[in-house]
């Protein structure tokens, strides 16, 4: 029993972050959306997940997820750049098993060696490492991409397989990587404080033989406060995941395509005061 003890304890210290499968984002992790209001169930998949991401007992951001796809239908967050070294660990999410399992992101030998778990029980609700590996033409993609984020912490809050996609290595490397990285900074001036949305809408192929979905285009929008009498302004971006080109539009304008592109209800990603045009 005491050896039992100690073997939990040690592996309790090797988490490297904690995140929790809720029931809703508006009671749990409101904070990441506009008004506290999160995109509408028009985007929402039949078997849904939503995880309020937490690093070191403070949430990060919050993604909707997928798991018969094995993908994230979206990650939300506050666009806060910062300095920092880009980690290089990978989590998965413990609670995509079942309640009964810690809520926290875990290394998946963490969970093999000291919780008892299976690769293959772990695998059976989210992706997993081995699903990316020997990728031609793909990259581990994020939604939510490290380089967002002020500190090692929230970095590292991001490096979980919850939040990533197969995403076009061109793509990932050349347009989309210019958005993120010289785009943003330019449209964030004179933000006091930027919400964003990304997300990724599902295609017709698959890796890791028919696990992970690949998506057939990524999608960002934005809802900014401005330091002018706290003023919106919004705008989105869309591209389609087998091309290097990433297509600029007005909020409005990205919630109508992703409207087409998922045939259901009118989508919704933010509160209605963030403006569409």
């Amino acid at each position: 029993m005491l050896l039992l003890l100690l073997l939990q304890i040690s592996g309790s210290c090797l988490w490297l972050g904690h995140s929790e499968v809720v029931t809703s984002f508006e009671h749990s992790c409101p904070q990441f959306f506009f008004k506290e209001t999160p995109p509408n169930e028009a985007l929402e998949p039949n078997n849904a997940a939503r995880i309020c991401q937490r690093y070191k007992n403070k949430y990060y951001f919050a993604t909707l997820y997928d798991r018969d796809r094995r993908i994230p239908v979206y990650s939300a967050y506050l666009y806060q750049p910062g300095s920092g070294k880009r980690p290089k660990t990978w989590m998965v999410e413990p609670q995509m098993m079942g309640s009964v399992y810690p809520s926290s992101m875990a290394r998946e030998w963490v969970l093999i060696n000291y919780y008892n778990v299976t690769l293959e029980q772990i695998s059976k609700s989210q992706a997993v490492l081995v699903d990316y590996k020997n990728l031609t033409g793909l990259n581990r993609g994020h939604l939510n991409p490290s380089g967002h984020h002020p500190d090692n912490s929230s970095r590292t809050a991001t490096f979980t397989l919850t939040n990533i996609v197969p995403q076009n290595e061109k793509l990932n490397g050349g347009a989309w990587k210019n958005y993120e990285q010289q785009i943003m900074i330019k449209e964030t001036q004179g933000c006091a404080t930027t919400y964003v949305v990304v997300g990724a809408v599902p295609g017709n192929n698959y890796i890791a033989g028919g696990r992970v979905n690949k998506p057939s285009h990524l999608w960002s929008g934005v809802c900014c406060e401005t330091d002018s009498d706290m003023e919106l302004k919004a705008w989105a971006v869309i591209a389609e995941n087998d091309r290097n080109d990433v297509q600029f539009v007005s909020l409005g304008e990205l919630e109508e395509m992703l409207t087409q592109l998922y045939g259901r209800d009118q989508v919704s990603l933010f509160d209605r005061d963030c403006p569409r045009d």
